[in-house]
């Protein structure tokens, strides 16, 4: 059966859903990793209520033959933990989906098989392996390989008991044997051919990537406060800090930890702050702070709804604009919006580079979808992302803000070389001294502001996709690339090209004959107002002609913009 959200593509949509702590995500994790050792594609990720127990959680997994890279919409496979999932998910479910759970939980129905999940786990050794002959039973209906579930079993459980080991082994293998058996009788309703190159593929989160990134720009410090969804970089970054050579910092909050990652560039390290939006706002005085000192400063900002609280673990591109202006006084500064794994590795490692270099702040825009999903990539190119250092020793009558032709002063670090290193927060001479001198004022603001001439002449372009005489152009940013990607390509229009936005700030002036030539602009993005609209008017000189906006606090779904693109109407 072909997946009509992926029209062309052998796939099908998996979804596991149930009440927070019923270890939905271990399932995914587990199985995600045994499918892609079998040999297919996976894409997955997850939507979740803020809530330690109870309300519904789940976990949409996209399986194929090709490299997938977006959400779909439609439910080919259904496992419910808990009655409250199939309300849940009522709307994306078809006539032929099948739905897959322990009698306990289903009631009798046409596109009902009751899997022995109890019974399995009973036998294997009691109810806590429940979860795993839920994993079994999966891989055997998705025709994964045994010896490949055993051994992923194995390795995973590896720190427990030897006994418990075996349990584990034994509730997989008898779920495996069970799905395949009900694959036998031809009641999963698709058949995927696996790609024995997938195997070697790394598969990976957008916050790994994220993580990865910095380590490959040289963090060797991170500082936060934890704040949903960018606690994972935090957390990953902790996990290697012996690894890399780390220092990571929980602060007491978030004002501490933009401070905490000022003062480690000063005095000579490679420091990210990492916070969501109500962190991100606590931070601007500290964010002003580096445009005065010119401190470089690197911020991972992981959007999600506001105002306030807002939807805590929901996603949503809303603060762009918070990015764009957050500080009093006018500095310069680069915003990048990764839209993938890759790019959230390579601008990652890039912020780090900027940011040292040109001694600015550097954001890097995620949000809540990029942070929770992962698929399988080839690889990540290290060669793409030299380490640099831009630090100099500071002779006898050093200067730490010396007036230059691009703006940009050579940087010390204090106890480097024989002069003094001075920063001040109020305005400054070349030395770093108060002044209250008007002139001077003047002057280090034209220094300063001169940075941006560098940072233009270097932004990141724009990524084009589709025909070459295109009339309608589809801009997107951040997180919406692979969805108006694969959307486009389904969609079957010849008259459509789509424009990802890596880079948002400055806005990269190669951009602009794209948006000349489409005699129609629609901008797509997760918030209510058309931020990335605004901007594109403003410094693209180009209003958008049409918004397809999404705030509900899900992502976009391949079918819902494929659905979208498809009533879009041509200019004569």
């Amino acid at each position: 059966m072909r997946d009509r959200g992926s029209e062309g593509r052998n796939s099908a949509t998996i979804v596991l859903g149930g009440e927070a702590g019923q270890g939905i995500q271990t399932i995914e994790f587990i199985l995600a990793r045994v499918l892609k050792r079998s040999g297919y594609h996976i894409f997955s990720t997850k939507e979740y209520m803020s809530r330690i127990r109870g309300g519904t959680n789940t976990i949409t997994i996209r399986v194929s033959d090709r490299p997938v890279a977006a959400l779909a919409h439609r439910v080919d496979l259904l496992v419910p933990l808990h009655r409250s999932v199939l309300e849940h998910v009522g709307d994306r479910m078809r006539e032929d989906t099948l739905i897959l759970g322990d009698a306990g939980v289903l009631d009798a129905g046409p596109r009902t098989v009751h899997a022995p999940l109890s019974e399995i786990a009973r036998e294997a050794g009691g109810k806590i392996y429940e979860n795993t002959a839920a994993v079994g039973i999966l891989a055997g209906a998705l025709d994964a390989d045994r010896q490949v579930l055993a051994d992923y079993v194995r390795e995973y459980f590896a720190r427990k008991k030897p006994e418990v080991i075996e349990h584990n082994e034994a509730a997989a293998l008898a779920g495996h044997a069970w799905g395949l058996a009900l694959r036998g009788e031809g009641k999963v309703p698709f058949s995927i051919p696996r790609n024995p190159e997938v195997r070697g593929n790394l598969l990976i989160s957008g916050a790994e990537a994220v993580g990865l990134g910095a380590i490959a720009g040289g963090c060797n410090f991170v500082s936060s406060y934890p704040m949903s969804p960018s606690t994972a970089v935090l957390t990953f970054l902790a996990a290697h800090d012996e690894s890399f050579g780390i220092v990571a910092e929980q602060a007491e909050d978030e004002i501490a930890a933009v401070n905490m990652a000022v003062g480690a560039w000063y005095s000579g390290a490679r420091a990210m702050a990492t916070t969501s939006g109500g962190g991100f706002a606590l931070m601007e005085e500290g964010i002003s702070l580096a445009g005065m000192l010119e401190t470089p400063l690197v911020i991972h900002l992981a959007q999600r709804p506001g105002p306030a609280t807002g939807l805590p673990t929901r996603t949503e591109q809303g603060d762009l604009e918070l990015a764009l202006y957050a500080g009093h006084g006018e500095f310069p500064r680069v915003v990048y919006a990764p839209g993938s794994t890759r790019e959230c590795f390579l601008l990652t490692a890039r912020a780090f580079d900027v940011a040292d270099r040109c001694q600015v702040p550097v954001f890097i825009l995620t949000d809540q979808y990029t942070m929770d999903t992962y698929y399988d990539i080839p690889g990540l190119d290290l060669e793409a992302v030299p380490f640099r250092k831009h630090i100099v020793k500071s002779p006898a009558d050093y200067l730490r803000y010396r007036i230059t032709e691009n703006g940009i002063s050579p940087r010390a670090v204090p106890g480097f070389g024989d002069g003094l290193v001075t920063a001040d927060s109020d305005e400054h001479d070349e030395a770093g001294h108060i002044t209250e001198d008007m002139g001077v004022r003047v002057a280090m603001v034209d220094k300063r502001l001169r940075k941006a001439a560098s940072l233009d002449a270097e932004a990141l372009g724009p990524v084009f996709a589709g025909p070459e005489d295109y009339s309608i152009l589809l801009a997107g940013w951040g997180s919406t690339h692979h969805v108006i990607s694969e959307a486009l390509e389904l969609s079957g229009r010849t008259d459509t090209a789509c424009l990802h936005f890596p880079q948002v700030y400055p806005f990269p002036s190669r951009a602009r004959r794209y948006l000349e030539q489409a005699q129609k602009v629609v901008v797509v993005e997760n918030n209510a107002t058309g931020q990335f609209a605004r901007l594109l008017n403003l410094h693209g000189g180009r209003e958008a002609d049409e918004l397809i906006l999404r705030y509900d606090g899900l992502a976009f779904t391949v079918e819902e913009l494929t659905e979208a693109i498809g009533a879009l109407e041509g200019e004569d």
